[in-house]
């Protein structure tokens, strides 16, 4: 991996690293005005707080790569705020903040494989799959002869987390979930 970047090699996708935070580069346009020198737009998500910011960069600038990791880690537990991660590779162990976890901590069941992202060794974030399986714990009974597809609820799940669920989903059932949405997707057989 180069330790720099030029603006000949901006893309999408690419990890740098700006004043010592690294940043996703989420969107970049070149554009060439009629006089002058080319200039990149770019749009780069601060992999620590999850901001965006726009910068424009004129050619033949350079910007520092960042040292990012992405491998796939198991959620072991949670510990006070604290969600402990392991790498499934070297077995190594990482814990995230509450914050750093952010709203996937709904999904968070022990076992899930996630995408851990660390820089300089440092746990910084993690993505759940697009959709987990979870059990529905509690559920206000649907109404009699409500059987209306688009009536939804508020269903617990059994990692605490709420969502809405339509009405004839039930405390037991197993339902799939996009963890990206937090939206219902289906009701489904109990996981392997």
């Amino acid at each position: 991996m180069p330790s720099t970047y030029n603006t000949s090699d901006f893309r999408k996708g690419l990890k740098v690293q700006i004043d010592g935070t690294p940043y996703l580069m989420v969107e970049m346009n070149f554009r060439k005005p009629g006089k002058g020198t080319a200039l990149y737009e770019c749009k780069l998500k601060n992999l620590i707080r999850n901001t965006v910011v726009d910068r424009t960069y004129r050619a033949g600038q350079t910007l520092e790569a960042a040292d990012v990791v992405e491998f796939t880690a198991q959620f072991l537990y949670k510990q006070m705020d604290a969600y402990v991660f392991m790498n499934n590779i070297d077995y190594e162990q990482y814990e995230l903040t509450e914050e750093q976890v952010g709203d996937y901590a709904k999904f968070m069941k022990e076992g899930l494989d996630c995408q851990l992202i660390t820089f300089n060794n440092l746990p910084i974030a993690v993505t759940p799959p697009n959709h987990v399986v979870l059990k529905v714990e509690y559920a206000e009974p649907g109404a009699k002869g409500n059987t209306a597809t688009n009536v939804q609820k508020p269903v617990k799940l059994e990692t605490g987390g709420e969502i809405l669920a339509p009405a004839f989903i039930n405390a037991g059932d197993w339902i799939r979930v996009d963890t990206r949405t937090s939206e219902y997707i289906e009701r489904t057989s109990a996981p392997e």
